[in-house]
């Protein structure tokens, strides 16, 4: 029987671990089937993490953090975890091999994947102009031109946010309207530096070995097609959420979720679903940042031991 078990192995499932076991838990479990780490392993510049003032990989970031979240008797279990569910007061844990943990309180920090747009070029230049991140990677561009593709909320406010620090912002939407909320719509069309370019499908990303050079984009009225020199191509259309494992057989779920199936959170973490926790970018609302994620794995750490109190 564990006291507290955490599906996912990234900052926020590592940060819980490690407040849940230095507060006091003695028998703590992280499930996850790869190295711990998350997402960010993936990024090549980090220079926006507290307290880091070189510029450092993903993985360098992330490279100290298990051993430091396991010194207080966080154990890793390199298994997969395919279902969670409760009977009274009590969780059970399925693994992948169909054997179940029993665990009297649960995290899931599993976290979210960004939609691939299935555009030719944009896996060939993924970190190299290619990002699915405004606020890690814009700075990058300070000055330059770029394109956000994409017509929801995230694109219309990431092309806003990019809007600040590139010269012109291209932002390409198949569509003859964003599909986003009016309010953003009316705040995109106050910078003139944001140039519209709407009833248009994207193409195919260009580059050379140095990344990004351009996007290819074709009318959906003439069928005529244009290349924007761009320097960075950020795409947002859409993120798809883990949350596999808190489904039941009829396919709802075990704890309140909104739309986008975002796991509905109060602000310690808990979710409608008294004992389960949730944690980083598997939330409602998530920033998609380290630092947050990280933020929000303290805080369940916190909420778990006050929960079995």
């Amino acid at each position: 029987m564990l006291d507290f078990a955490i599906i996912g192995g990234g900052p926020a499932g590592l940060t819980a671990g490690l407040y849940a076991t230095r507060g006091g838990l003695a028998n703590v479990t992280m499930f996850e089937k790869g190295l711990p780490g998350g997402q960010i392993t993936q990024s090549s510049e980090i220079e926006n993490y507290p307290g880091q003032l070189e510029v450092v990989t993903g993985l360098d970031l992330m490279e100290k953090w298990p051993e430091q979240c396991q010194r207080f008797g966080l154990k890793h279990n390199m298994n997969e975890i395919t279902k969670i569910s409760k009977n009274n007061d009590i969780f059970n844990i399925t693994l992948v091999n169909g054997e179940t943990v029993e665990s009297k309180c649960v995290l899931i920090a599993t976290g979210s994947v960004p939609k691939s747009s299935n555009i030719k070029g944009e896996s060939d230049f993924f970190g190299r102009g290619v990002s699915t991140c405004a606020t890690c990677d814009g700075f990058f561009y300070k000055g330059k031109d770029v394109a956000v593709i994409g017509g929801g909320d995230t694109a219309v406010e990431e092309a806003i946010f990019l809007a600040n620090i590139c010269k012109t912002v291209y932002i390409v939407h198949r569509r003859d309207k964003f599909r986003a909320s009016p309010h953003e719509v009316e705040k995109l069309n106050k910078h003139k530096n944001i140039i519209q370019i709407l009833n248009h499908t994207t193409e195919e990303i260009i580059g050379d070995a140095s990344g990004v050079t351009g996007i290819i984009v074709k009318s959906k009225d003439t069928n005529e097609t244009k290349t924007l020199d761009v320097l960075g191509a950020f795409i947002f259309v859409g993120r798809d959420v883990l949350n596999q494992t808190l489904q039941n057989e009829d396919g709802s779920f075990i704890c309140d979720t909104n739309e986008s199936g975002e796991v509905i959170v109060d602000l310690k973490m808990r979710t409608s679903l008294s004992g389960l926790f949730a944690a980083g970018d598997i939330r409602i609302d998530a920033p998609k940042q380290v630092v947050c994620a990280a933020g929000d794995g303290a805080m369940a750490g916190i909420s778990a031991i006050a929960y079995l109190q």
